[in-house]
């Protein structure tokens, strides 16, 4: 069976961090290497399997938007090759999966821009009629394309908790008005852009979240990854109106056969209780997942899915 990257070990760079996902190196005292694991977290819990190949779709499809949005805001990318800054025998590791990039001051909150009310959302507007304070419309269903994107910010949570939805006026107390603010249009801006491109390829972009963080000169900076099947809600277009017809969401292209089976995994005979140590995953779902994360890549960039093995 086809194996993956659980987690790097870079012994040559000193070790950042360890996220959900990423493994964080720095280099030098204003750059870092970012490389993508092949782990897949759900309900917030990081699942004890690798999906083959994941990491470097994750890197490929950011590659990909971060040119096609660069005339919208700077991002952290250095153009520099990351296995430059490896040992030699490391380089496996980093080809393909890593990205080398600016060190910035990160902004503690997500922007999240929704172009149609699903999940978190689409409960909140069921409860209030609102969505993190933006009013919508009476009588939207689940899965209704909105008049418009709406930008509904979360702050960040520590691993294994959950990120918390806030209203605009609490993320302006957070960041300040002003820095709120040029994050909320530059979202929208990159929402609208991205949605567009993925339109017409059989795509639609639900909803999707960015990070920012600031450089040395104050300046605004995309940073992380950007519209990925593991930041946003990618939904097969062709899908769309008989799901909505139907009330469901369309089928998505990221971990949705991983939520769905733990929902009905069973650990000493009772439901899981969506904490650590996940069930593990059997060959199926992960086969299932893998696929999904390649389909999403080549729609989306003409790319090959990575070969998944090592």
């Amino acid at each position: 069976m086809a194996t993956g990257l659980l987690e790097s070990s870079i012994a040559s760079l000193p070790l950042l961090a360890r996220g959900k996902v990423r493994d964080n190196y720095a280099v030098g005292e204003g750059r870092m290497l970012m490389l993508a694991t092949d782990r897949l977290s759900a309900f917030d819990v990081v699942m004890g399997e690798p999906i083959p190949g994941k990491g470097e779709i994750l890197t490929r499809m950011a590659l990909f938007w971060f040119d096609k949005l660069q005339g919208i805001v700077p991002n952290h990318l250095t153009g520099d090759d990351p296995e430059s800054v490896v040992a030699p025998g490391e380089g496996a590791q980093v080809r393909g999966r890593a990205m080398l990039v600016k060190r910035l001051k990160p902004l503690p909150v997500e922007a999240v821009v929704r172009g149609y009310l699903a999940g978190s959302g689409w409960k909140e507007y069921q409860a209030s009629g609102e969505v993190c304070g933006v009013r919508l419309p009476a009588g939207l269903r689940n899965a209704s394309k909105l008049p418009a994107p709406i930008f509904t910010p979360a702050t960040k949570a520590e691993m294994g908790d959950h990120d918390e939805n806030i209203g605009f006026a609490r993320m302006g107390e957070i960041v300040g008005t002003g820095l709120a603010t040029q994050v909320r249009d530059v979202s929208i801006r990159l929402y609208a852009a991205a949605a567009d491109i993925a339109l017409r390829r059989g795509i639609i972009i639900a909803d999707t979240k960015f990070e920012f963080g600031l450089d040395d000169q104050g300046t605004l900076t995309l940073m992380d990854e950007v519209l990925t099947p593991d930041s946003s809600r990618f939904w097969p277009q062709e899908d769309y109106a008989q799901a909505f017809r139907e009330g469901r969401n369309p089928p998505s292209y990221d971990k949705q056969f991983v939520r769905d089976w733990l929902e009905q995994a069973l650990v000493d005979g009772r439901p899981w209780n969506k904490k650590a140590p996940a069930p593990a995953l059997p060959p199926e779902v992960i086969a299932a997942t893998a696929a999904r994360y390649r389909e999403a890549l080549t729609r989306l960039t003409g790319q090959p899915g990575p070969a998944t093995t090592g």
